[in-house]
């Protein structure tokens, strides 16, 4: 039996494989409007192929708590019942093809409140459907993006009961896995690093007071999200800085609370947070900090980063480095990947009817 292939149970949720989709912003939903933040024809299109694909579980892109937590205009939300109803859709196909559907909840603080990639990314203001964006310290991201508005301890508050009402908005539009975004530089990884949190009060400082914001957020949501449903936490394991940023060592430690908070599994990734770092990249690159933490803590672990080949998946979990990986990219080029890499590891997985000719 491939290890890649095997099932994976967190409370009362079977995963059918190790193959799972990480989330990957879209930036394709409407800006303005009753539509704004609901996802259409092609979110739906997109998920539904690497469902159809064999793919064991969808995490959909970061999906923001507030109409202010958008990376960008065009980002999907889950702030209104109207975003509910889009979700439904996609959600009732995944689970038709087997696919267990996540979501990933999300703000993204001093990063908000930008242009689409392929237009270049750049900040917008009102008159492009921007807004100012919020962080913990009053601190830019770089020399392009704007003096964000630093959180009051009231706006921390509301923060918080944002994830948690979005948590809930989750669990009616039919998601079983809710995933807190923690990484890349968003708000939550911007508050954990002293490199972007430079608060003097129970929010900065020490160790202690800069992984609060984020407890506070992974209670309220757990506190709403059902006891058999599992709960990740996307977590950047380093700042790739060489000094005054978040290290492995401190990724330990927090792996180790979040598991105490009620988290099931850590989604481990790296970077995002310092602009014009210096990452040497390569096939796995990230995987050994998921594998520190699966090996010196109680939390189970999916790895990411340049993972494309079957056979480099199957070693990754068949030896124990995690226990399942997120293939991002790679999905993006072949929505059917997982069910190649089946045939060639020799793994069961599904395949819907109308595909039978091409197994």
């Amino acid at each position: 039996m491939s290890a890649l292939f095997e099932p994976y149970t967190l409370r009362e949720v079977t995963i059918p494989n190790r193959v799972w989709m990480p989330p990957m912003c879209q930036y394709s939903a409407e800006p303005e409007g009753p539509s704004a933040g609901v996802p259409h024809d092609w979110h739906f299109a997109h998920y539904a192929a690497r469902a159809a694909g064999g793919t064991g579980l969808i995490i959909v892109e970061a999906t923001a708590v507030s109409p202010e937590g958008r990376i960008s205009p065009y980002d999907l939300g889950i702030w209104n019942d109207a975003q509910v109803e889009g979700f439904r859709r996609i959600t009732r196909f995944l689970k038709g093809q087997g696919t267990v559907p996540a979501i990933q909840l999300a703000h993204a603080g001093r990063k908000a409140s930008t242009d689409r990639p392929w237009r270049g990314g750049a900040p917008v203001g009102p008159e492009e459907h921007g807004w100012r964006p919020t962080a913990p310290s009053a601190v830019a991201f770089d020399d392009r993006h704007p003096v964000p508005t630093e959180l009051t301890v009231e706006g921390i508050e509301e923060v918080v009961g944002q994830f948690a009402d979005a948590a809930r908005r989750a669990l009616a539009a039919g998601f079983e896995i809710a995933e807190v975004h923690g990484a890349h530089g968003y708000l939550i990884n911007e508050f954990l690093s002293p490199h972007s949190n430079h608060r003097t009060d129970a929010y900065g400082g020490s160790y202690e007071n800069r992984v609060r914001f984020a407890l506070e957020v992974v209670d309220a949501v757990r506190a709403v999200w059902p006891d058999d449903k599992p709960l990740f936490f996307r977590l950047s394991a380093t700042d790739w800085l060489a000094e005054g940023g978040w290290t492995a060592d401190d990724t330990v430690r927090f792996a180790a609370e979040l598991h105490a908070h009620g988290v099931d599994l850590l989604d481990v990734s790296t970077g995002g947070n310092a602009s014009g770092v210096t990452i040497a990249t390569g096939p796995g690159y990230q995987v050994p900090f998921a594998a520190r933490v699966r090996t010196e803590t109680p939390m189970p672990v999916a790895a990411v980063g340049l993972i494309t080949e079957a056979g480099q998946a199957e070693k990754i979990v068949a030896n124990g480095e995690a226990d399942a990986v997120l293939l991002g990219r790679e999905l993006l080029r072949d929505p059917s990947w997982t069910r190649r890499a089946a045939r060639e590891l020799g793994g069961p997985v599904h395949v819907p009817d109308q595909y039978h000719r091409s197994v």
